[in-house]
Order: C-alpha cells, then structure tokens, then sequence
C-alpha cells in the first residue's frame, strides 16, 4: 500500500525557495511535479529509493536528510560549483569529506542556514547491491562445435584459427571441439540447428555446450548481400532461442576484403578468437543460471 516517502522542508522567503531549488538542481537530482497555487508552491526533486530510518542509539550525523549518492567527489565538486557560481565562498558551507564510523565516506552542506544536509557514500561501491552473475573464461570439461563457412576462406580460416586459439588457450580440449565445414554463409543456420537438436547415436558424437559460427560476407558487387546476412543473423539466432544451445556470431559482414583482413586478425583484433571467448562465457553463465534456478525451487 506504501507508494512513496515525501521530506518536506517548509522555507521562509522566496529567495529562499529559489536558492534551493537552484542547489538541488546543480547536484543533478531529477525534478518531479511541484506546485504552484495560491496558498503556496513546491519543488519536488526525486531520488531512485526512499528510506525512512528509525535510529535507537548514538546518531552522530549533523544533518536531518542524508542523501546516498554514486560519485561522493564529484557531488562535493558539483556543490562547490554551485556557491562560486554565485559568487559566495564554499568554506564553512561545504565541509571536507570525512570518513564515518559505518563504513561510509560522508560532507555537509548548508546552503541556506537552517538547511542542512548530508551526502554519503559507502566505501566498498558494491556495499547493498546485488552482485552481477556473469560467466567465468575457463572452457575446461566444455564441448563446443565450430560451424566455419569455406566462402572467402582467406577470411575464414584466419577466424577458425583464433576460434582454436581463445578455446584451447581457456582450457578446453582438443577432443572436445568439432569442425563443421559448410559451403558459405548461407549454409551455417542449417548446419547450427542440426548440431544444437542432436543427441549422442551409437557413441558418436551428441549435444555440445555451444556452437560458434563463422563466416564472411562481402558487399562488393553482390546485390542480394543484405538478404543473406539478414537471413544468417535470424537463423543463428533463432536456433539458439529455440534450442537454449549458446551460439556465438562469428559471420563478418565488410563492404571489402581489406576490411574483412583487418577483422580477422590483421588490426583490429580476430572476430574468431572473440566469438569463441563469448561461447566460452555463456555456456558458463548458462550453467550458473540453472544451478540458482535448481537452488530456488528445491
């Protein structure tokens, strides 16, 4: 039934009103709907969480609204701004940045008197925030398959063998990793699918953990290379949505061949290699996903 918490902080002029408008303004707070009527009018400044904290105890905090920000430095930065703006000295508006006893870096600032007001941060930036679940680099016990076209294969097998390179330099085995070689571009939707839907069969091989794909397709003349590339992208995607097999991009789309080179390891890095340590991670991050799932519901 909670919605909201409001601070009403009642002022005695309106160069009062006016001055803390244009402070909390500077600081960068996001403005809500205020009011202006004829008995009165307000300026509402909005923050992404309220807390309302009852303390029982020593409160050592000289300011009645605490205000938890991101940047402690940089708002003390914005605050002092502020006052040489207008022409006012800072000292003994805006004090130093000290440390308190719970862990957490803290200044005052009083731009009007009377108004006081506290800006904090915690030391640890990761303090009350969930932590991010994200995939570990290590493909060791991982089994993969690499769908490589044979269209452009100067191109290619350049990105096959950074594939090779970011698996086994992460861990994965040789035997674990399956070479699938298609026609082109066009064929590697096709090749993914079957591969992500397969099941062992007479001890050959079965399901893999991710399937990275690569290819190369050149503009150049080649009216219809928007069609392919749109149809490659849909098909690889729609495999791995499908299927809930990870498959990394790897298909290069370049205007010419010169950029398609430095794509594959000449200057700007190996889209192979890149592809491969993005499998790496989503088979990882996939099976931690599971696992929290597993967690929750036993």
């Amino acid at each position: 039934m909670i919605k909201g918490i409001s601070f009403l902080r009642p002022v005695g002029t309106p160069a009062t009103y006016e001055r803390l408008t244009s402070f909390f303004s500077a600081l960068g707070f996001t403005p809500g709907n205020g009011w202006d009527e004829e008995q009165s009018k307000g300026a509402s400044f909005l923050a992404p969480v309220g807390n309302l904290e009852i303390v029982e105890g020593d409160m050592t905090s000289l300011a009645d609204v605490m205000v938890e920000v991101t940047q402690l430095d940089a708002v003390r930065e914005a605050a002092l701004a502020w006052f040489r703006a207008n022409n006012e000295e800072p000292a003994g508006r805006v004090t130093d940045v000290t440390v308190t006893h719970w862990k957490s870096r803290m200044f005052i600032a009083t731009p009007v008197d009377g108004q006081v007001f506290g800006f904090w941060a915690w030391e640890d930036p990761l303090k009350g925030k969930p932590l991010a679940v994200e995939g570990d680099l290590s493909a060791e016990g991982m089994r993969f398959a690499i769908v490589v076209a044979r269209w452009n294969a100067v191109i290619t097998e350049r990105l096959l063998d950074g594939a090779l390179d970011g698996l086994l330099r992460s861990g994965a085995a040789r035997r674990h990793i399956e070479i699938v070689r298609v026609p082109g571009a066009w064929e590697v939707p096709a090749a993914a699918r079957t591969i992500a839907e397969r099941v062992p069969v007479f001890g050959g091989p079965g399901r893999v953990d991710a399937i990275i794909t690569l290819g190369c397709l050149l503009r150049g003349e080649t009216a219809h290379y928007e069609a392919i590339y749109n149809e490659v992208a849909r098909g690889i995607g729609q495999s791995q949505q499908e299927t809930g097999v990870p498959h990394s991009f790897g298909v290069l789309t370049c205007e010419t061949l010169e950029q398609a080179l430095n794509r594959a390891g000449v200057k700007a890095g190996n889209k192979g290699f890149e592809a491969a340590i993005a499998a790496i991670e989503m088979v990882s991050l996939r099976r931690k996903l599971l696992e929290r799932e597993d967690g929750e519901g036993a």
